[in-house]
């Protein structure tokens, strides 16, 4: 399977151990900050992020340049410090801009809302919204906002359909429009960047949330997405630099680094609603709660009529690392607001053998066979989440969930193949 819309890959340039001059040559990483060898080993090893290691080295990388940000809450320093604030208040950066994506840069707009253009009341800087911009309208934002530079600096949290990596993406693709530099401080994965699992992407499905045929759950940081976004799938490369984290091995989860956590958005306020979200976010797809209005979105899920039968077959399975417990709910919005439903709640006991992709999969296989109301969303969601129309059909033709999974492996293996070249930690 052949990922690159733009022709020969020029991964062969990066794996060839040539250094700054490969990656320039490539438009990837010129003049990355790497992750440096000053990292201390062990578990529970602090971490600096891109933008820690960005300050502590005087801003070297943005001298000389007006630079505009793209961020939200989770753009914090190690003490909770937000980004713009500090380098607002530092004479060695001209910050001339910020720009929110989904749910805004101050993180007040639910799933699908954004907060708009003003200014920021704490810095007086113009904040720009970004949110369903793309291609020439946001490089002309670009452009209007006078920036040189653009920073992205926001937590991700590991699946293709969250939608801040495809605003990393439309991002890179307005900057080199417009004629500006890019560069990408990085943050770890908080649920490991062991593997890269689940379907992927078919382009017929391409919205956003998905643009390219990357896995469901990526097993990636941002500046390491960034740099296969550059050399892979953008038509026009954008002068990009990174700025790696230290500290930080890909098999950490969120809670070994040290760092404070921040809701990347309003329904996910943990660690632990990352560590399932890339399977559990499949239910958005269908006519059940995925957990949105309880405290424990994506981990609770259910509908009105569901009994226990759902938690006893999905037990029967045998999933490791992940028991199903059954549980009674009453969202305060969203599907089924105010109404007690039944479904499962998720409990991962062994967070280094659950599988959050094929665990999705058993229980919408599951879901469709005990609960004679199951539904899949009018409009076919689910194909988006997917990435294709192969799971749903192959649900609804009653196949079962080796079945379902075997079908993507071979374009796993070959984004896996293809991932390799822009892994930037060990």
């Amino acid at each position: 399977m052949s990922l690159s819309r733009r022709g020969p890959s020029r991964r062969g340039l990066l794996a060839a151990g040539g250094g700054v001059v490969a990656a320039a040559a490539a438009g990837v990483g010129a003049g990355a900050v790497p992750a440096a060898a000053d990292a201390p080993p062990g578990r529970g090893r602090a971490v600096r992020t891109g933008f820690d290691r960005l300050a502590a080295g005087g801003y070297a990388p943005l001298a000389g340049q007006r630079v505009g940000v793209v961020t939200n809450p989770t753009g914090i320093t190690a003490d909770a410090r937000h980004l713009v604030d500090v380098m607002h208040a530092d004479d060695r950066v001209d910050l001339v801009a910020v720009f929110g994506p989904e749910h805004g840069f101050r993180g007040t707009a639910q799933a699908g809302g954004s907060e708009g253009r003003y200014d920021d009341p704490a810095t007086g800087l113009p904040v720009y919204d970004t949110y369903t911009t793309s291609g020439q309208p946001l490089a002309d934002v670009f452009t209007a906002s006078g920036v040189d530079t653009v920073v992205f600096d926001i937590q991700d949290v590991g699946a293709r359909f969250y939608t801040y990596i495809w605003t990393l993406y439309d991002c890179m693709e307005a900057a080199a429009l417009a004629g500006k530099r890019f560069v990408v401080l990085d943050r770890p994965n908080p649920v490991t960047g062991r593997a890269a699992l689940g379907p992927v992407l078919d382009r017929a499905y391409a919205t956003f949330v998905g643009r390219e045929p990357i896995a469901q759950a990526h097993g990636m940081t941002v500046a390491e997405l960034a740099r296969l976004f550059n050399a892979e799938f953008l038509a026009k490369p954008v002068p990009l630099e990174t700025v790696a984290a230290t500290g930080w091995r890909r098999a950490d989860f969120f809670d070994t680094t040290g760092l404070p956590w921040v809701p990347p958005s309003p329904n996910m306020p943990t660690p632990d609603t990352a560590l399932v979200y890339s399977g559990t976010c499949l239910f958005e797809g269908t006519n059940l709660s995925e957990g949105r209005g309880t405290t424990r979105p994506f981990e609770l899920l259910g509908a009105e009529g569901i009994d226990g039968s759902w938690a006893e077959a999905a037990n029967a399975l045998g999933l490791p690392g992940v028991r199903f417990r059954e549980a009674y709910f009453a969202p305060t919005f969203s599907k089924f607001q105010g109404k007690t439903v039944g479904g499962v709640q998720l409990m991962v006991h062994d967070r280094t053998a659950f599988d959050p992709v094929r665990t999705g999969i058993a229980l919408l296989v599951t879901a469709r066979r005990t609960w004679s109301g199951f539904a899949w969303r009018p409009d076919n969601w689910i194909d988006k989440l997917t990435g294709s129309a192969r799971v749903r059909t192959m649900i609804d033709a009653g196949a079962p969930v080796d079945e379902v999974a075997g079908a993507w492996e071979a374009d796993l293996a070959a984004f896996r193949a293809t991932r390799k070249a822009y892994l930037m930690y060990h």
